[in-house]
């Protein structure tokens, strides 16, 4: 693990989304991070598609988030 130096607005927007995502500071990053890796490798999906497709590949199946949701 290493550190990484980001400007500290974008250190107050990644605390405040931590917030609203109900995730560490360190755990939105690597949110933000992956996401961000994943739309430069696939600029032909949307966020939607690449999180459907990051769930899907650790096993979520949206068919029974919908089952359970109704």
């Amino acid at each position: 693990m290493g550190i990484v130096n980001i400007e500290d607005e974008l250190h107050e927007q990644l605390r405040r989304a931590s917030k609203a995502s109900c995730r560490s500071i360190n755990g939105q990053a690597t949110f933000w991070i992956r996401i961000g890796m994943l739309c430069e490798l696939n600029p032909g999906l949307t966020f939607q598609e690449l999180v459907a497709r990051e769930l899907k590949a650790a096993g979520v199946d949206p068919l029974d988030l919908a089952a359970a949701a109704a």
